[in-house]
């Protein structure tokens, strides 16, 4: 039988020659050295929360999801050695016993400590940086099947290229993560005309540690979500007010809703209107985790950029004003993150909002993509990495001061290109 694999979406595929799930990095090993003398490509796959096609390949598609230990907890300086299969759920569910947590996550916390560094994935908080910032170290497997260990002291090159790497130059096995004490969270979600918003967009980055907010084309709110430590024991809601929250409002009617859009696209504005003041006040005091996450059942495709902060009135405007020209039923995110240093990191070096657009599944989403794709581009956007972009090597070379220093490090640790597909040659080019 043919081996298939499908991402989260379902809307990227490959039939690779092997799917292989090794238990260890020494099986790990013994894989890399059969695809070499075998000529495969090798590409790994997370949690399939990308919605690009970077994890295809003809080749060896390894999955690491066995490889999901905790290898070493220091609770005195926090760092923590866990496997790259490990899921940020759980080694957030196993860490916060221990007293540890992950200073930042997205609203989604499926993915692979792996492939969300990979990609780059990020939270929201102007003085918070994206996930990868809390490697420590990194361990890389080589085509060869031999092993490096990266840290900034070790081989800062390396070590900044590793850090979002999109699989280009090894597989990773396993990582050393710098976190924090465990803390408790309050979120308060509440609408509030996103002109409002916008006319004191920096108070609210600037004022509460993890701020985010919503926004449909079609309707005058936004629905603004705003994350603070506080020093109150964590009121975990109960399991039929989470249930009613976060499965049957945010996820099966607002379903049923884009399905109906799907259907009937002239009901659009309705729906964005209908769902923007269904929004109501709510309020959250529990382990950090448990409010930076939030269930995903429904499907869908996705584009994100990060453009410098300083546009991001203008381009949030230009976005709004543009959606009202496609039929998406879905809203618009907008999130801020802190520079970091990372080669690949699309928050390199700046300030940065994070501005993410979405097509329910079935829809077309490439026109309205590439309309949005051209307002990003104008404010010297960067694309999020696991998700949709028509960028290529030569577009986006000029946007990462670093590029060449990463191109360096690829063609240290993989010279025959062994773990590049047409994904990684597209947006990187091919190896010289």
């Amino acid at each position: 039988m043919t081996n298939s694999w499908v991402n989260w979406a379902g809307d990227e595929k490959c039939a690779p020659a092997e799917i292989a799930s090794p238990r260890t990095a020494e099986e790990v090993g013994e894989l890399l050295v059969r695809a070499e003398a075998a000529g495969q490509t090798v590409r790994v796959a997370g949690a399939g929360h990308s919605f690009t096609d970077t994890v295809l390949t003809d080749g060896l598609l390894l999955r690491l999801s066995q490889l999901n230990r905790i290898l070493r907890v220091d609770r005195s300086s926090g760092l923590v050695r866990v496997e790259a299969g490990a899921t940020l759920n759980e080694l957030s569910h196993a860490l916060h016993p221990l007293g540890l947590a992950f200073p930042n996550l997205g609203d989604i916390d499926v993915q692979t400590i792996a492939g969300a560094t990979a990609t780059g994935t990020h939270g929201t908080g102007a003085t918070f940086q994206n996930i990868s910032a809390a490697l420590h170290s990194v361990e890389l497997m080589l085509a060869d099947g031999s092993r490096v260990e990266l840290t900034e002291q070790s081989d800062p090159d390396g070590w900044r290229a590793a850090r979002v790497s999109l699989g280009a130059l090894g597989v990773v096995t396993a990582v050393t993560l710098r976190l924090v004490p465990s803390f408790v969270l309050e979120g308060v979600e509440r609408p509030v005309p996103v002109e409002e918003v916008l006319a004191d967009i920096d108070r609210y980055a600037d004022e509460n540690e993890h701020f985010e907010f919503y926004m449909f084309a079609h309707s005058p709110l936004a629905l603004t979500k705003r994350n603070n430590r506080v020093e109150l024991p964590e009121q975990p809601r109960g399991k039929a007010v989470d249930w009613f929250a976060d499965i049957l409002m945010s996820n099966y009617t607002f379903d049923a809703l884009c399905r109906l859009g799907r259907r009937r696209p002239q009901l659009t504005p309705w729906i964005h209107r209908g769902a923007a003041h269904a929004g109501s006040y709510r309020r959250q005091v529990d382990r950090s985790y448990r409010v930076f996450a939030s269930p995903r059942l429904m499907r869908f495709t996705e584009m994100e950029y990060a453009i410098p902060r300083e546009h991001a009135v203008e381009a949030i405007r230009a976005i709004k004003e543009l959606g009202k020209q496609f039929d998406s039923p879905m809203p618009t995110e907008v999130r801020f993150v802190a520079p970091d240093d990372a080669f690949l990191s699309p928050a390199g070096g700046r300030d940065t909002c994070y501005i993410a657009v979405h097509q329910y599944r079935g829809m077309d989403y490439e026109p309205y993509f590439r309309a949005c794709e051209a307002i990003f581009d104008r404010f010297h956007g960067r694309p999020h990495w696991g998700k949709r972009h028509f960028q290529t090597a030569a577009t986006l070379r000029g946007r990462y001061p670093e590029w060449d220093r990463f191109q360096e490090v690829r063609r240290r640790f993989d010279p025959k290109g062994r773990f590049a597909n047409p994904y990684v040659e597209r947006v990187l080019g091919p190896l010289d």
